[in-house]
């Protein structure tokens, strides 16, 4: 065998190997390719589910806010309905006539005064000396204060036990809160 043959032996047994290695190299790439392309794949459908999630969960979100506020409008539309009410029914009270804020004021001295107590009228109860002359005033030996304080209608009870405040504003507001969720339900 000659020089030649041996050399032209060698180059061409390393170029074999050279397209062996090539072609291995270029399977083993086309391989990590495809592996990458499916790993891109997984990893872009994980992001876009993790995005619908995130904005589904944002959505929800804004709307439960957005009901609430809206539940909240409500309410408060609701309470100055009914703080309309009430402002009404403490200005037909301080308006009620002789007869009915007499009735009224028996009545109340009637249930809630104790014997010797101190009636403190409102500045604006025009009925002071009508009031005075109940039979109940004298039966419980009630004191009629000259001194007239800030009330929105009504008297106060000054006594020894307690005192009681039985303003129209007071009482008003007891019924409030007794009878605001049915006014409510009547209402709206």
């Amino acid at each position: 065998m000659s020089k030649e043959t041996i050399v032209s032996r060698i180059i061409a047994d390393a170029e074999a190997e050279a397209a062996e290695i090539v072609a291995t190299a270029k399977t083993r790439a086309e391989t990590i390719l495809a592996s990458a392309r499916m790993q891109a794949e997984k990893d872009r459908l994980a992001t876009e589910k993790e995005v619908e999630e995130k904005a589904r969960d944002i959505r929800e979100k804004k709307a439960a806010a957005a009901r609430l506020d809206g539940a909240k409008i409500l309410l408060a539309a609701k309470r100055s309905v009914i703080d309309g009410v009430y402002a009404r029914a403490l200005e037909r009270m301080v308006a009620m006539s002789k007869e009915e804020a007499v009735k009224l004021s028996s009545s109340l001295l009637s249930a809630y005064a104790d014997e010797g107590d101190t009636v403190y009228f409102a500045e604006n109860f025009k009925y002071v000396d009508d009031v005075a002359i109940l039979p109940i005033v004298k039966a419980k030996k009630l004191i009629i204060s000259t001194t007239r304080v800030r009330l929105d209608g009504g008297f106060m009870l000054v006594g020894r036990k307690s005192d009681k405040n039985l303003s129209y504003g007071a009482l008003l507001a007891a019924d409030r809160e007794e009878y605001q969720s049915d006014i409510a339900k009547k209402l709206f």
